[in-house]
């Protein structure tokens, strides 16, 4: 008996273990932790607390238990004028900062009713570069305020830009082709696939590649914490780190900006890595167009804030001397016959890679009542590539055109049942449909030497069809992701002590894709063309014995997804 007793312990300790690492809960909100006492230092209990959020009529309550201490959870981050009373002491205020997925710590010392004061509470740091080590907690992170959003140079205007600064972060090149300019970031080593992401409380997790879904305006993001190690298990579903973004909210006041960034192609700098000397300078621009306006739709009851962000891209590939006497080549030996079903070739000097990007995002906050707020949030990333992977290399038959549309929508309500208890509901709904078509559809494709360099990571030919594999991975022509999340929260504060606890359901019907069918064989050649123009005999030896061909098949794939994860 005494045996199968430990065997059920053991089997209940290794459930919740397992269900609290698989979780995928995430807390965009942040917490209020404070002493009051009196002038001797002493604690004061049954004081009454009231944080409101500037510009807003959401406000929460609590009251300080017998050792004068209190909690406020689940606060929306943003600036706080808080407000302690209690009988036999003059009325205290300050204006706090509360940041995303951090607890912040005030003392107040309440004076005698003949002297009124206005509390002064240290200023937290309002920038991730001078943020000191947040000794109150056992999570590695950073948080990255609005102002480091507004001052700091944001290359290709990706919010993820900042997170470098974070300790513990480093820049990792992207390895998903399917991505669009939306920067990775590892911690720890790893590839920052494995990052867990959200939004608003919301899931962003790509679960077929990993990384982000959506792309975000950096005008849209009110901050965002990343966390590298040790997460708490509302955001440790991961094996590496977890980054927990909130969007901007509208005030009482309306609130508007306009924004025109300018990346001209005649200050495009030499990249030396992938663009060394002597080939030529590859020719770039970029315009973004971005706009944001908030305010109320009703005073102390509904905001809305809405940003648009447009990307108008122009890269493009200019090809190197080397590149284009292989070219060259290529084209005399289709004009000779030797690449059966191509009688020419055309060798221009210079591909261009357009690329078009629509952000848009739209929320409505409401405060229902003292006791519930809600907000709705829906946000969209449509964005186009022209001749996608082309590179140094590769003549314009390799490219794609790729075109990802990605809808999201997040309803969260949070209803203070008494000022200790407190529940959080988010229901979070997503939608992805990505294509990507072949500039051309041979059935076939020539891969030389020359093409297979690490300045040609992202595939294998040089002539002919894409094959949608590159060094790293085989991707697919089409993703279909549809995603549908309901959480629930609840958390107590009682004395010392700080319950949360949740549940978290993701329902994926759909998360499917298509790799090419069709058949295709890839010609892999020894030398490059320039040596089979003095030998075509050797050509078409080396065509025949390169060949590997794939056959056709039926490339669609599909599953559906149900995840349940419990954490306390």
């Amino acid at each position: 008996m005494k045996t199968n007793s430990s065997k059920t312990a053991f089997a209940l300790t290794l459930c919740a273990i397992v269900l609290t690492a698989t979780l995928q809960a995430q807390n965009s909100r942040g917490s209020l932790r404070g002493t009051v006492q009196d002038p001797t230092g002493a604690r004061v209990s049954s004081a009454q607390i009231v944080a409101q959020l500037a510009g807003s009529s959401v406000r929460r309550e609590a009251t300080s238990e017998d050792r004068g201490e209190f909690r406020i959870d689940d606060l929306l981050p943003g600036n706080y004028r808080i407000t302690v009373s209690a009988a036999g002491f003059a009325q205290a205020q300050a204006d706090v900062v509360i940041a995303v997925a951090s607890v912040r710590d005030i003392t107040v010392g309440l004076k005698p009713p003949s002297v009124q004061q206005a509390v002064s509470v240290r200023g937290e740091a309002s920038s991730i570069t001078s943020q000191p080590v947040d000794l109150a907690s056992v999570v590695y992170q950073g948080v990255v305020s609005r102002q480091d959003l507004e001052t700091l140079p944001l290359a290709a205007r990706s919010f993820a830009n900042i997170a470098y600064l974070v300790p513990g972060t480093q820049p990792i090149e992207p390895s998903d082709p399917t991505k669009a300019r939306i920067t990775a970031v590892g911690t720890g080593g790893s590839s920052g696939l494995n990052n867990e992401l959200s939004v608003d409380g919301g899931d962003n997790s790509d679960d077929w590649i990993g990384g982000f879904l959506q792309n975000f305006s950096p005008d849209a993001i009110q901050e965002f914490a990343m966390r590298t190690a040790q997460e708490e298990a509302d955001s440790g579903g991961t094996t590496a780190g977890s980054i927990v973004i909130t969007t901007r909210r509208g005030t009482n006041e309306w609130h508007g900006s306009g924004a025109f960034y300018e990346r001209a192609s005649s200050l495009n700098a030499r990249f030396p890595i992938e663009n060394p000397a002597p080939n030529p300078k590859q020719p770039f621009s970029r315009q973004n167009y971005v706009a944001t306006l908030g305010g109320p739709v009703a005073k102390d009851k509904v905001w809305l804030f809405s940003s648009f962000e447009y990307v108008h891209e122009n890269a493009s590939i200019a090809y190197s001397p080397a590149s284009t006497s292989e070219f060259d080549a290529l084209a005399q030996l289709a004009s000779d016959g030797l690449i059966p079903g191509v009688s020419s070739i055309a060798v221009p000097s210079s591909v261009p890679i357009p690329f078009r990007d629509y952000i848009g995002s739209l929320r409505f906050d409401w405060a229902q009542s003292p006791k519930s707020q809600w907000f709705l949030r829906a946000a969209e990333d449509n964005y186009v590539t022209h001749n996608n992977l082309v590179q140094q290399a590769t003549l314009p038959s390799t490219g794609l055109t790729t075109h990802n549309n990605y809808w999201n929508t997040v309803v969260s309500n949070t209803y203070a049942f008494n000022p200790r208890w407190l529940g959080t509901f988010v229901f979070d709904a997503s939608l992805l449909h990505l294509t990507q078509a072949r500039n051309q559809t041979l059935g076939f494709a020539l891969a030389f030497p020359f093409s297979a360099t690490s300045l040609t990571v992202s595939g294998f030919e040089t002539f002919g069809d894409n094959q949608f594999a590159t060094a790293i991975t085989l991707f697919p022509s089409l993703r279909n992701q549809e995603k549908y999340q309901l959480r629930y929260d609840v958390s107590h504060a009682a004395g010392d002590h700080a319950f949360k606890f949740g549940v978290n359901f993701i329902h994926e019907p759909v998360l499917s894709g298509t790799f090419p069918g069709n058949q295709e064989t890839l010609y892999s050649f020894p030398n490059d063309p320039t040596f089979y123009v003095n030998d075509p005999a050797q050509f078409v030896s080396d065509f025949n014995s390169g060949a590997s061909t794939i056959p056709a098949s039926d490339g669609s794939f599909s599953q559906s997804v149900q995840r349940f994860a419990f954490y306390a």
